[in-house]
């Protein structure tokens, strides 16, 4: 033993060979701060240690390195440009120490290898790994881009188009991948790794390690023709794919190509400069915000679920596209799950529509036909109830009616056991309410799924007035099972995410009636703001007959502010029988395009049915039509958590990002506030404050503002 710390082991064996072992005592590895003294430290060791002939890099836990330490660093972001600079650096000279060593170096690895641990392998000369390695440089998913290397060495590695594609899309790749492209040399069984590491430092001069060094260090090899095109070619690929609102994909091209005909060092100076750079925008403190909500969220899951068992048994009730999609995201998570319509079509639509998402698996190389048949198999269609009884969650996914969705809640709870937990996906419905209709109304709670369920993230679980803990905890645990972010909330109409997106919508029939083209305001709100989906498409896309159904309930819940206005757009449509993709009309006409996915054009109907109700001359800013959005969203939010219907400013967030698409860029309507600045956002609210309660904000916001507290 050479040296050891709480992070990481030196040891001496056999043949002059060397092992730096990573073993954090927390749960996972990462370079943190003591992570990286300790790495200094041991180097330091190993450059004047006589008689080394080699280095293995390795760890003793399933994960190489999961990257670095994101909550530590990130205060760092706050420095002044010539302290995170000096910092970067100082990082970076433990990384060239490593690569400067005067012996063959290898990194043995298996698991995660991101961030920070990506760039400290590309350090060694040589990389192994076992096949459960996922590896990769997922800085820009933050807003950033590499900052220990790792644009330097990858493009010397592996050559500037390959390590464009990994840097600018932030994804990790398999082993086979990653040997395919370069960055491994082997793939080893895990028990013959260390061996497979000892026997390669052995042959290290006959596998050229000091040329693949030189070529590490050295300017990238291109011509200027082949750098122009090169680069240009990627420049113009990643702008058009990142848009503009996500500026670290471009800045990694620029930098690399700033730095493709310099040496390692002056390279790294040109990866520092733009580092800083963005470390300093607002989009990487949004998207850092993000992922620390999403880690929190994550981390209160797994407490709340920590003496749940996992569920086995799922029953789903209605086989729509809902409940189809509910049943084949339990299938594809190895649950068995019987569905159970009372009408057969139903049950074809609902098996139908699983089996179309695994053929989508198959064609993109993610299912084989073997395993299509394994999970179909999974699905139990049904058309009573005897099928259920045995089900520990039975989830009910049948049309949004209150009526009907009580009813069918009451008779199935007669034939489930007094354990089972019986759950409704209902978007708006108070759980109090349906909860009415029950004998055993403490092992009931609501489950907000969002369409398409297989592809959003976000689950709602609510908690009624009578539910109990631990219905609660067996339905997060669930929905963890499902491979989905459950936020659980408080009971109301419209719950959390509903109840804040109507007000949105209202807004925007406000800006209608005051004769704004609904197309500008979706390019506005799209290209400008940045959501997916502008509020007219997405109306289509939800259903205006949903959304003249779900506004009424509103409408009820919260009279005082939403109470719909005279003629409002959706209920025109709606009267009109125009209920947007589902009916192929609604502000826009769809038609199936090439593959199969409803496409929009331009409906002359709907200005026609628009212009019968209102001018259509009306003149307002780009900003002025955001703000008759926004303003009422985010007051909603603010109702939401001084109600304590969401518990945290970090869980509206990610609830809004995840469940409504909300532009991650500006971090979700809490941050994007905060970034705005209170005092800014009240001036705004309070130009509109003619339009009508909705642009009232809280009284709790003035506080906050006259106190110069932040929500995070």
């Amino acid at each position: 033993m050479l040296y050891q710390s709480d992070t990481l082991t030196l040891m001496q064996l056999d043949d002059g060979i060397a092992e730096i072992r990573f073993g954090n005592l927390g749960s996972v590895n990462k370079f943190d701060r003591c992570t990286l003294v300790s790495f200094q430290q041991a180097l330091a060791i190993l450059q004047d240690l006589s008689g080394l002939t080699g280095l293995i890099l390795s760890h003793n836990k399933k994960d190489f390195m999961v990257g670095a330490d994101i909550n530590e660093f990130l205060p760092k972001f706050a420095l002044p440009d010539e302290e995170l600079s000096q910092w970067l650096h100082q990082a970076n000279q433990i990384f060239n120490s490593l690569e400067d060593l005067p012996v063959p170096t290898i990194s043995v690895m298996g698991g995660f290898v991101l961030g920070g641990g990506c760039e400290c392998v590309l350090a060694t000369d040589f990389r192994i790994s076992d096949s459960s390695l996922k590896i990769g440089l997922p800085e820009v998913k933050l807003g950033i881009m590499p900052g220990f290397g790792g644009s330097v060495r990858l493009p010397r590695l592996i050559g500037a188009d390959n390590a464009l594609m990994w840097i600018t899309t932030g994804k990790h790749h398999h082993a086979e991948q990653a040997l395919k492209d370069g960055v491994l040399d082997a793939i080893v069984a895990t028990e013959h790794r260390h061996q497979a590491a000892v026997k390669m430092l052995q042959q290290a001069n006959q596998l050229g390690w000091q040329q693949r060094r030189a070529a590490k260090k050295a300017p990238l090899c291109l011509s200027n023709i082949e750098a122009t095109m090169c680069f240009s070619t990627a420049n113009a690929m990643v702008a058009a794919k990142a848009g503009p609102h996500y500026p670290a994909p471009v800045t990694a091209v620029t930098a690399m190509q700033q730095a493709a005909g310099m040496s390692r060092d002056e390279a790294l100076a040109i990866e520092n400069q733009h580092f800083v750079r963005l470390a300093k925008t607002h989009v990487a403190r949004a998207l850092v915000g993000i992922y620390l909500n999403d880690q929190q969220l994550k981390q209160s899951a797994k407490k709340l679920t920590a003496n749940s068992q996992k569920v086995q048994s799922l029953a789903v009730l209605g086989a729509g596209i809902m409940g189809g999609g509910i049943a084949y995201q339990g299938a594809s998570k190895r649950l068995n799950v019987v569905m159970k319509d009372i009408q057969p079509d139903a049950l074809h639509l609902g098996m139908s529509e699983a089996n179309t998402l695994l053929n989508k698996q198959i064609k993109r190389g993610k299912l084989t036909s073997h395993q299509l048949g394994e999970t179909l198999a999974r699905i139990t269609p049904s058309l009573n109830y005897d099928s259920v009884k045995n089900a520990q969650v039975v989830i009910e996914a049948v049309v949004e009616n209150p009526k009907i969705k009580a009813q069918v809640l009451a008779e199935t709870e007669q034939h489930i056991g007094v354990d089972s937990v019986l759950v409704s996906n209902t978007s708006t419905i108070p759980i109090g309410l349906l909860a009415q209709s029950l004998a055993r109304p403490e092992q009931f709670c609501g489950m907000h799924f969002f369409n398409p369920v297989h592809r959003m993230p976000l689950v709602e679980v609510i908690r009624g007035p009578e539910t109990s803990q631990a219905c609660v905890e067996q339905v997060v645990a669930l929905a963890i099972q499902l491979g989905k972010s459950p936020v659980v909330v408080n009971d109301c109409p419209g719950f959390f995410v509903n109840r804040v997106l109507f007000p949105y919508f209202f807004g925007f029939a406000r800006l209608i009636a005051a004769g704004v083209d609904f197309a500008h305001i979706d390019r506005v709100m799209e290209q400008q703001f940045g959501w997916p989906m502008g509020p007219a498409y997405l109306l289509d896309v939800v259903g205006i007959d949903t959304a003249h159904h779900a506004g009424a309930v509103m409408a009820q819940g919260y009279p005082t502010r939403m109470q719909p206005q005279q003629d409002s757009c959706i209920d025109l449509f709606f009267e009109a029988q125009k209920y947007g993709q589902k009916s192929g009309e609604g502000f826009y006409q769809y038609h199936l395009d090439s593959k199969g996915r409803p496409a929009k054009k331009r409906s002359d109907a709907a200005y026609e049915l628009l212009a019968q109700h209102f001018s259509s001359d009306a003149s307002l800013s780009d900003d002025t039509i955001i703000d008759y959005l926004m303003v009422p969203l985010v007051n909603e939010v603010l109702h939401c958590l001084d109600e304590q219907i969401v518990a945290s400013a970090a869980e509206a967030d990610i609830a809004l990002v995840y469940g409504l698409g909300f532009p991650p860029f500006r971090g979700g309507p809490i941050a994007w506030l905060q970034h705005i600045g209170l005092d800014q956002f009240i001036a705004k609210a309070d130009a509109l404050a003619a339009l009508g309660p909705l642009y009232q904000v809280p009284a709790s916001l003035r506080e906050r503002a006259a106190s110069g507290t932040d929500f995070y």
